[in-house]
C-alpha cells in the first residue's frame, strides 16, 4: 500500500489502462522487439502516468530465474572506480540485469565471505568482485560452489571455476620505463604505491624487468601508498637526500615514474617547491589517466587504462559462466600516453 492508502500499480492496470494485452506490457517492459512503435509510446506513456514499477523480486519467485548481479568492492586501494562501475551497470542492463554493490575493506576473509553470502542470500544470479589485492582471492573458492563468480583486476586466478578481467599491469610499467630509457634516460626512479596491492606489485616488476633488460641497474624501489601526499614527501625526501637515490651515488634522478597519477601530482608538487622544472630538470611519468592528468602544469604523460571496458568484461565473463560457459581470464592492453611532463636527456 502507498502512503495514500492506495496498492500500487500493477502490469494489469497498465495493460488495461493502455488497451493492450498483459503479455504486451511485459514485452515493453522487458524491451523485446516484436512491439510496434506506436504501442511501445502508448504504454510507456501509462508506465509513466501510473508511476508503474517493475517488480524484479516477484518476477524471480515466478521464473526461477534471478536478474540481480552482486558487485563486490574488495579493497581499499580501488581507484577509477566510477568508469568501472560504468561499464559494469551498462553491461548488466544491456542483458536485462541489475546490480547490487557491497563492499569489503579489508579485514579476514570470513568477513569478505559474509559480502559473498549476503549477495547470494539475496539471490544474486552471480557476483562479480573487483578486488586490489590477491589474498582477497582465496576467499571465493567456497563461494564459487554456489554462484559463478568473476573477478577484477585480480592477477593470477588459481580457481579454474573462477572468470578474471585484468588489465596488463607490467606491460603498462614496461612502456612508461621503455619511454624514458627511449628518451635516453638511465636514472629512472619508481615511486610505487601500495605494495599488499596486485597492482603496485605489477608495475614494480614491470619498471624493474625493463631496466634490467636495458642493463641498467634499479635504484631501490620508494614505496608509497597511491595518494597525492606520499608521492610529494617521498619526492622531497629524496631531493633532501633522506632516502637512497640512484645508483650511482644518490644525485637527483632524471627520470620518476610513479605508482598513479595522483602520486605524480604529489611529486610535481614537491619538485615544483623547490624550484625544479618539469620536464627540464626531471621527467615525470604517472599511471592510469586519471581525468584531468591532461590539465596538470605540466600535462601528464601516463599509462592509459580503459575501466569502462573493463568493468563491461567482468559482466560479460559472469553472463558466460551463468549461462554454463568455461571460465574466461582476459587481459587487456595498457598504452601510453605521452604529453608534457617528459623529454630527452
Amino acid at each position: 500500500m502507498t502512503a495514500q492508502g492506495k496498492r500500487p500499480p500493477t502490469m494489469v492496470d497498465v495493460a488495461r489502462a493502455a488497451g493492450v494485452a498483459h503479455i504486451t506490457v511485459s514485452r515493453v517492459v522487458n524491451n523485446e522487439p516484436t512491439v510496434r512503435a506506436a504501442t511501445r509510446d502508448r504504454v510507456l506513456r501509462v508506465i509513466d502516468e501510473l508511476g508503474y514499477r517493475r517488480n524484479d523480486s516477484a518476477r524471480m519467485l515466478k521464473s526461477g530465474r534471478s536478474t540481480m548481479l552482486g558487485v563486490v568492492l574488495a579493497g581499499s586501494e580501488l581507484f577509477e572506480l566510477p568508469r568501472m562501475l560504468l561499464g559494469i551497470e551498462q553491461a548488466a542492463k544491456d542483458a536485462g540485469h541489475w546490480v547490487s554493490l557491497t563492499s569489503w575493506q579489508g579485514g579476514t576473509h570470513e568477513q569478505l565471505e559474509q559480502c559473498l553470502g549476503q549477495l547470494v542470500g539475496q539471490g544474486a544470479a552471480g557476483v562479480a568482485v573487483i578486488a586490489d589485492r590477491p589474498v582477497a582471492l582465496e576467499a571465493l573458492d567456497r563461494t564459487v560452489a554456489r554462484v559463478p563468480i568473476s573477478v577484477v583486476m585480480s592477477g593470477n586466478v588459481a580457481n579454474p571455476a573462477i572468470g578474471s578481467v585484468e588489465l596488463d599491469q607490467v606491460e603498462g610499467a614496461r612502456l612508461a620505463t621503455r619511454h624514458l630509457l627511449d628518451l635516453g634516460h638511465r636514472d629512472v626512479v619508481h615511486l610505487s604505491g601500495h605494495m599488499e596491492t596486485y597492482d603496485a606489485r605489477a608495475r614494480v616488476d614491470g619498471w624493474r624487468g625493463e631496466l634490467r633488460r636495458a642493463g641498467i641497474a634499479e635504484p631501490r624501489v620508494l614505496h608509497g601508498d597511491f595518494t597525492a601526499r606520499s608521492g610529494h614527501e617521498l619526492t622531497a625526501a629524496l631531493i633532501d637526500g633522506l632516502v637512497d637515490g640512484p645508483a650511482d651515488g644518490g644525485t637527483l634522478p632524471t627520470a620518476i615514474f610513479t605508482g598513479n597519477d595522483q602520486m605524480a601530482m604529489g611529486v610535481l608538487s614537491a619538485l615544483a617547491a623547490r624550484g625544479l622544472s618539469v620536464p627540464g630538470d626531471v621527467s615525470v611519468v604517472g599511471f592510469d589517466d586519471m581525468a584531468g592528468a591532461d590539465y596538470l602544469v605540466p600535462a601528464l604523460t601516463t599509462v592509459r587504462q580503459d575501466f569502462v571496458t573493463l568493468g563491461r568484461l567482468a559482466i560479460e565473463v559472469l553472463l558466460d559462466l551463468m549461462g554454463g560457459g568455461a571460465a574466461r581470464h582476459h587481459q587487456l592492453p595498457p598504452s601510453l600516453v605521452v604529453r608534457a611532463s617528459t623529454r630527452a636527456v
